[in-house]
């Protein structure tokens, strides 16, 4: 019987690819599936066989580990090479598409509270 192992939901598109490879090159049948047209549905990679399933989250497991220590130290390397870039440095970057954003979002607050406030009067 079919069981879930591993959802895809907010899971970035390398790491879904790695956890793919994984199963490919340790031989665990598996099937996916996707979040459908409105991304509604659960996506997720599911065991074709139950009695792997204790073998593929243990991979999984251990794959885990390493990128959560590899993504770690990559963040850190960026930090303090001051790479890593922030609200700031992105409006220091382009500030004219900063002030349209921002002229645009308080024209959209202007206009959506605009008759509740004169609704009052």
């Amino acid at each position: 019987m079919p069981v879930q192992l591993f959802r895809l939901r907010g899971v970035p598109d390398d790491e879904a690819e790695e956890i793919r490879e994984l199963l490919l090159t340790n031989e665990i049948d598996y099937y996916e599936t996707p979040a459908g047209n409105w991304g509604i549905s659960m996506p997720a990679i599911w065991l074709n066989d139950e009695g792997q399933l204790h073998k593929a989250q243990l991979l999984i497991e251990k794959y885990q580990g390493a990128r959560f220590v590899r993504v770690r130290d990559e963040y850190e390397r960026f930090n303090r090479a001051g790479k890593n870039k922030n609200i700031i440095d992105l409006i220091k970057q382009n500030p004219v598409r900063f002030m349209v954003y921002l002229a645009a979002i308080i024209a959209v607050i202007y206009l959506s509270t605009v008759p509740f406030i004169d609704f009052g009067k």
